[in-house]
């Protein structure tokens, strides 16, 4: 697996290992998170559809989480800023916010995705 499409792509593999301490436990991390995403996802998106800002929070906490984990930066801030929104049931931010979000993260499947020959 050629690192290199990670780091292209602005994950910060040093930061998963920093954590996770070797790549056979970061690949399997990373595997474990797209199969986490093929659930999470539908669920944010119907959180947000239906003003479960409660849910729309632990959600994207929890994104936010595995994002940090992993070294996606990017994600893991933009997850951050609508965990603050779920929290402070600030449905109007997390409209306006989620499709650039959505965005980011069906980016990072991708490139991980690519990365691990899914």
């Amino acid at each position: 697996m050629d690192t290199n499409i990670l780091t292209s792509n602005g994950i910060d593999i040093n930061k998963g290992l920093e954590l996770l301490g070797d790549m056979e436990m970061y690949n399997d991390t990373l595997r474990d998170f797209i199969q986490e995403s093929e659930t999470r996802m539908p669920q944010i998106a119907n959180a947000l559809a239906t003003g479960d800002m409660e849910n729309y929070g632990i959600l994207t906490h929890a994104m936010k989480s595995d994002s940090k984990y992993l070294g996606f930066t990017q994600l893991a801030e933009m997850s951050y800023q609508h965990e603050l929104a779920g929290k402070g049931n600030d449905l109007a931010f997390a409209q306006a916010n989620n499709a650039a979000l959505m965005a980011e993260a069906n980016r990072i499947i991708a490139v991980v995705k690519q990365y691990l020959g899914m």
